[in-house]
């Protein structure tokens, strides 16, 4: 927001209305007296520097504090506090608020920002899959995004610097549909998951498969890393083999197994480390604290199908087959979750993710074929992006480049999403 004018702002201001009855004085003479206060012309300052000008103007509104009785004089940081407190308020009701324009707040005028601000229409579209493709995630810094398909390849792409996707290589190993995939924090090695079948880790750069995880049985559901991008943790579609914190050799550090645990859907750790995220396919949801062992149980009403964590690691959201998201806080300190509606899923697996500056929308796939944006502040769909012709399963918001979104889609395509004022012709050139 920018400063208010010190030289009225911080050391109180008179009011006006009590000023004319105290001293027993005409409107007009007090107006030209604020007048004379502010307007250079009339102190005959124009020449002056105006950082004297303004030290002056203190001077002088604080010699007249001194003289003036204090109940016609507004307590230090009023205005400054009233202003802020409209602007506060007007970014709030903006159903687009904290949006992903990062310019200051004008005080010039009312705050408003429309749906430009966000990926509201295809920029590209991407057709080197050759089947259904289920999964899409950039990479932390935003410079690639990952893709996986039942055509049992995954792809990573290259974001070029004028925002176009370029293939940089295609990852052909996986005997089965590969189901997902998950960027390490530092962005050099990609983890991609056949379709109930094994683990591989990849080295971004090359392309090559650098190990092979889930041998002996263990057939990997899902998979997360830890911040330091040396240790990654698996949970297994088999209930016996339960979750498996692994090096990146295969080397097993750490197990949570036990005859009662059900089959892990999807699991996530927070981006600090602390806590380890699961769903279970009892609808049940556990959080672990990795430093203090601590667990919290959270029991749905209806199959959850994914999950996905904030950048802050402070909330979590989970898709069910209610047609429901439900955005829950890590600490447990919420005693009911909010919850979002509009989109459409029965029976399919449909991912959603955190999206915008500071994670303030949430976006989702759907199976009517569109994908849905909520302010996370509001139930309801802020937007809905339509574009593919079969069901979406997944979205993924570029986390360095907030206007930039993409989405994965039975279709055997993915699209990539921009604001509404995208250039035509160079949207025409791409489709074509």
């Amino acid at each position: 927001m920018e400063n208010l004018p010190t030289s009225l702002g911080s050391k109180g201001l008179i009011n006006k209305n009590e000023f004319v009855p105290t001293l027993h004085m005409s409107k007009e003479k007090v107006h030209k007296l604020a007048y004379s206060i502010l307007s250079l012309k009339e102190m005959e300052l124009g020449k002056l520097d105006e950082d004297i000008i303004c030290e002056l103007r203190k001077k002088l509104v604080i010699e007249l504090g001194k003289q003036l009785p204090p109940h016609i004089l507004l307590p230090e940081g009023r205005l400054e506090h009233l202003v802020e407190t409209i602007v506060t308020a007007q970014i709030d009701s903006c159903k687009y608020q904290y949006h992903n324009s990062q310019d200051v707040v004008s005080l010039y005028g009312d705050h408003c920002c429309g749906r430009d601000q966000i990926p509201t229409e295809t920029v590209q579209i991407l057709t080197e899959h050759s089947n259904e493709v289920w999964f899409v995630q950039f990479s932390n810094n935003g410079d690639y995004l990952a893709s996986s398909s039942s055509d049992c390849t995954a792809i990573i792409w290259e974001v070029m610097d004028n925002g176009k996707l370029m293939m940089k290589h295609t990852l052909r190993s996986h005997q089965k549909p590969v189901s997902f995939v998950a960027w390490s924090p530092d962005d050099t090695m990609l983890l991609t998951c056949g379709n109930s079948e094994v683990l591989k880790l990849w080295d971004v750069e090359t392309g090559t498969c650098k190990h092979t995880f889930g041998g002996h049985g263990f057939t990997v559901s899902s998979c997360a890393w830890f911040p330091d991008s040396k240790r990654i943790v698996c949970g297994s579609s088999d209930p016996e083999k339960g979750i498996c914190m692994w090096d990146c050799d295969g080397n097993e550090i750490k197990a949570w197994r036990g005859m009662r645990m059900p089959k892990v859907l999807d699991l996530a750790v927070t981006s600090d480390g602390e806590n380890l995220i699961s769903a279970f396919s009892d609808k049940e949801i556990r959080i672990l604290n990795l430093r203090t062992n601590a667990e919290q149980v959270i029991l749905e009403e209806h199959s959850i199908t994914s999950l996905s964590v904030s950048i802050d690691s402070k909330t979590f959201i989970v898709n069910l087959n209610s047609q429901e998201i439900h955005l829950r806080d890590v600490a447990g300190k919420w005693e009911k979750p909010l919850k979002y509606t509009g989109h459409k899923q029965n029976k399919y697996v449909i991912r959603s993710c955190f999206g915008g500056v500071n994670s303030m929308f949430i976006a989702s796939g759907s199976e009517n074929t569109q994908v849905y944006i909520w302010n996370r502040r509001s139930s309801t769909p802020l937007e809905v992006l339509s574009g593919h012709s079969m069901t979406v399963n997944s979205v993924s918001w570029n986390p360095k480049r907030p206007l930039m979104l993409a989405s994965a889609s039975d279709d055997h395509t993915i699209r990539i999403w921009g604001p509404s004022q995208t250039n035509k012709i160079q949207l025409e050139s791409t489709l074509t």
